[in-house]
């Protein structure tokens, strides 16, 4: 049996989206339950096929309790450096994109983050408009807010 690494009253941050398995009662499956970076505090813990231990994680600022695996959780004051994007964020970019002179992309398209990534150029992101698939600066990006 695994020994838990948190205990009751922890500060832990979640260190990936957690979604909706289709057990959070009132949204769909697959909608955003807690973003990445964002932190709560253990209530309690538990097994699940007696191996895998998942805490019961309450995040004020969400006002959700969530479960979360121990790979999802660090402890608060762990360094973290999210960056501004992550994978499934919906943006709209603020400038032209070209493609062999041709416009793919205008400004105020929204696309969706597929990647995240860093390069000689700085933080840059694949980001899918339709069924394009495009590297983009993220001084380019702005988020659109869910809603």
């Amino acid at each position: 049996m695994n020994k838990p690494r948190f205990s009751f009253g922890d500060e832990v941050r979640v260190v990936r989206t957690v979604r909706n398995d289709g057990t959070y009662p009132g949204l769909q499956k697959g909608d955003q339950l807690v973003r990445r970076g964002s932190i709560g505090y253990v209530r309690e813990w538990g097994l699940y096929l007696q191996e895998h231990v998942v805490y019961q994680v309450h995040f004020p600022a969400e006002g959700r309790v969530v479960g979360c695996r121990e790979s999802e959780l660090i402890a608060a004051e762990v360094f973290w450096d999210a960056g501004l994007f992550q994978y499934g964020d919906q943006v709209e970019v603020n400038a032209t994109l070209t493609l062999k002179g041709q416009v793919v992309a205008a400004p105020g398209a929204v696309g969706k983050i597929t990647a995240t990534g860093q390069g000689l150029q700085g933080e840059s992101f694949t980001v899918q408009f339709g069924d394009r698939f495009l590297q983009v600066p993220a001084r380019l990006l702005r988020q659109v807010e869910a809603g």
